[in-house]
């Protein structure tokens, strides 16, 4: 008879040597995920840099990048790398954060697409940040230079280029053209 695969949680994969390749940890299963393209990551540079910005000039809170991981469940634990990711310093004290995953939900989630991303992917893994607890997921699609917002209450707004994006999540002014993400 076999045995079930241990299912692994988020601190057993945080603590794993590097595994050689791009992954995240899905329903407690090490799942392999592309390494994204050039465009992706330029726009995704952008919008840490838009959004870094401003929250350290404004003294608001932690902006992270680079796929670090964000727990999205427990038991079986899940850890999605988002694209960027801010936590205001109510939630997460100003300073070095800490080692491992950070506890909390961060405020907000910027993914950008990919051009293999598949839409019932990106809507998965949104419904996945709003029920983990994230305020605003924000989804920067390279491909039409658009911005969609998704927020728990089940709000989803579409901005075009000439559009103006505000995330009050991440502070009460912020406000920046959407065309400056695809720059």
């Amino acid at each position: 008879m076999a045995t079930a695969d241990k299912l692994m949680t988020a601190e057993e994969y945080a603590s794993l040597p590097g595994l050689g390749y791009p992954s995240e940890l899905i329903m407690g299963r090490i799942v392999r995920i592309n390494v994204p393209q050039s465009r992706h990551g330029q726009v995704c540079s952008r919008a840490n840099r838009i959004l870094g910005d401003f929250a350290d000039d404004n003294h608001l809170g932690h902006v992270l990048s680079n796929d670090s991981g964000v727990m999205t469940q427990r038991d079986p634990d899940a850890v999605r790398g988002a694209d960027v990711s801010f936590y205001s310093y109510q939630n997460v004290p100003k300073g070095p954060v800490e080692s491992g995953y950070i506890k909390v939900a961060p405020e907000v989630v910027v993914e950008i697409c990919s051009l293999d991303d598949r839409w019932p992917k990106i809507l998965g893994r949104t419904a996945e940040y709003l029920e983990a607890g994230v305020a605003v997921v924000c989804v920067l699609d390279p491909g039409d230079s658009t911005a969609q917002l998704y927020r728990p209450n089940g709000t989803t707004e579409m901005l075009g280029t000439d559009d103006i994006l505000r995330l009050p999540e991440l502070g009460e002014s912020f406000s920046e053209p959407v065309s400056r993400f695809f720059e």
